[in-house]
């Protein structure tokens, strides 16, 4: 066990983990911080994902001890109100089925327009592959990504 210090959603938080601790079972079981999900265990899925320094990362493979001095975001640090161009766009357009994988796709495509304001459909569809959405919802996603990136009004 070791006592680790990180950064999570703007808050310093003081941890004790094992260091090949999942920071997923950090974020849910030590933070109680649920918005992150565990999908497959193996950062195949993409549920899981949360943002270290900005890039997107599973966090279902990603070991405490990794995240050093390291900024971690998760979804419910994304915005306080839920009013990120990207949720609302998924708000708008009624993106989730079942929702499970909502979370890690958000952080992915949150991730995407970060680097590339204005994707093409190619980069949307490249940045998202490793996604999964068993409810087949991926033409709603796109379109969420696209109206998100078109800087146009998403709710009212």
């Amino acid at each position: 066990m070791a006592t680790y210090t990180i950064q999570v959603n703007g808050k310093t938080h003081s941890v004790e983990a094992m260091e090949d601790m999942p920071l997923l079972w950090v974020l849910r079981d030590l933070l109680n911080l649920p918005g992150t999900k565990f999908g497959c265990g193996k950062a195949l899925c993409g549920a899981c994902t949360v943002h270290v320094n900005g890039n997107p990362v599973r966090s279902c493979s990603y070991p405490i001890s990794a995240v050093g001095t390291g900024s971690v975001t998760t979804i419910e640090g994304l915005s306080e109100e839920g009013n990120h161009p990207v949720q609302q766009a998924w708000e708008k357009l009624v993106v989730p089925q079942c929702g499970y994988c909502q979370t890690g796709q958000i952080m992915t495509a949150v991730a995407l327009l970060k680097q590339k304001p204005n994707p093409t459909d190619q980069e949307i569809d490249q940045a998202m592959q490793g996604n999964l959405c068993r409810c087949g919802t991926y033409n709603r996603i796109k379109a969420a990504i696209q109206l998100a990136a078109s800087g146009k009004p998403v709710l009212p």
